[in-house]
């Protein structure tokens, strides 16, 4: 259980079966459910696997594209269980001429499967099948909907149904060419000419600004509100944050969790007081939820194009799709330039500490600002992403995990 896309790699397996097996085509091509039990004796999960036989597909083998057949066509795939339920959007005309369907996987890291078609759509596999409407699928519709030009547009998606249980298998967007992402970017900038860096960093700015004012464009869907948060939202936020410093205590051993154990009763009350005097200033609107350099295609017109509206993937879906505060966002992207300045600076060059005071300052000035009243509610989902950062880390990357430990030291001293 190597693959990045495999999330409870923390859990002990106890077996691996397939609940379901549609075929694509006529061919031995098909989509497998397999389901995932655990020793803990917790719930099953169930993961999508595309499959040759018993192998993955290869690129130039047409199984992507047979996928993309099957979305143009609204086709319906039946398993010995369930069924894969394929549709598409008007934008596949626009994208799709019937041009030949040239197949390249992405070799990112990532906790998906993409798969680059023709070099004009981009097929996203999300691989842990759970219960509900994936947000990915349904903010970015959203944005397209609402003219926000900066995401790419939705051409379709399968959907897996068993019973009344309908997941989200799937979705099929135009592809955006880009020469990296804001991550390489700004990493790149950074040595060449920290200046430069500052220079994108405000553009990330204003690209974030116009994102969450499309999220708050229809105030009466009931899916993309904008309004005040409630008392139970707030309380929801600091029940949240605590949960993600308990994890992160749990997820580490050794010297790390001797020192998140010393920082752990001075977070919570931090918790305490700012999540519980929030509700005045705080409003909720949908978000991205998992925002950061690396959700940022840089374009070749020097634009970037957000993607991947999924959020963090350690949160349950039905958490997912809840209206937060945009803070959230800017939280996440601030962190993340951290992130960029911190690893870049091991090598020397520059002063991380000062330019990030500057980088800060011209991601939230080219934002519009946080008012003073907001101040500790960033202040505090910053410290909450440090904390899931912990956790994170500590499960995927452990040679990453000094970076988000200093954070934490850092942020619950100011």
């Amino acid at each position: 259980m190597a693959q990045r896309w495999f999330r409870s790699k923390q859990r002990p397996v106890a077996g691996i079966s397939e609940l379901d097996r549609a075929p694509i085509g006529t061919g031995d091509a098909a989509l497998s459910v397999l389901a995932v039990s655990y020793a803990d004796g917790g719930e099953d999960d169930q993961y999508l696997v595309p499959a040759v036989g018993d192998r993955e597909p290869r690129d130039g083998e047409g199984v992507w594209a047979a996928l993309i057949t099957a979305i143009a066509d609204g086709a319906e795939l039946r398993g010995t269980r369930g069924r894969f339920r394929c549709s598409r959007t008007d934008a596949l005309g626009d994208l799709h001429g019937g041009a030949d369907l040239a197949e390249r996987s992405l070799r990112v890291e990532q906790s998906n499967t993409s798969v680059v078609l023709g070099e004009t759509l981009i097929l996203k596999l999300y691989r842990l099948l759970e219960p509900g409407l994936n947000p990915d699928i349904e903010v970015s519709r959203f944005l397209t909907d609402a003219g926000f030009g900066d995401t790419p547009p939705v051409a379709g998606a399968i959907r897996y149904e068993t019973g009344d249980v309908v997941c989200s298998a799937a979705m099929l967007q135009g592809f955006v060419p880009s020469s990296g992402d804001a991550w390489a970017s700004v990493r790149e900038a950074l040595s060449d000419s920290p200046d430069a860096a500052l220079a994108l960093v405000a553009r990330i700015g204003e690209l974030t600004a116009r994102m969450h004012a499309a999220l708050a464009s229809h105030p009466n869907d009931p899916a993309f509100p904008s309004r005040p948060a409630t008392t139970a939202e707030t309380a929801g936020w600091r029940a949240s944050a605590e949960q993600q410093l308990s994890q992160a205590v749990t997820a580490v051993v050794g010297e790390a969790q001797k020192r998140l154990v010393v920082l752990a009763p001075a977070i919570t009350a931090q918790f305490a007081d700012t999540f519980g005097s929030a509700t005045g200033g705080a409003r909720v609107t949908r978000i991205h939820g998992d925002y950061h350099l690396g959700q940022l295609l840089a374009r070749a017109d020097g634009g970037f194009s957000v993607v991947d509206f999924e959020g963090e993937p350690a949160r349950l879906l039905a958490q997912r799709r809840q209206p937060s505060s945009p803070l959230r966002d800017i939280a996440g992207m601030l962190r993340s330039l951290d992130y960029a300045a911190r690893t870049v600076g091991q090598g020397g060059g520059f002063d991380s500490d000062v330019w990030l005071h500057d980088a800060r300052g011209a991601f939230l000035k080219a934002y519009g600002g946080v008012k003073a009243d907001q101040a500790g509610l960033l202040a505090a989902f910053e410290l909450e992403k440090a904390c899931y950062e912990v956790r994170y880390e500590a499960n995927n990357r452990p040679d990453w995990l000094w970076l988000p430990l200093a954070a934490v030291e850092r942020l619950a001293a100011a």
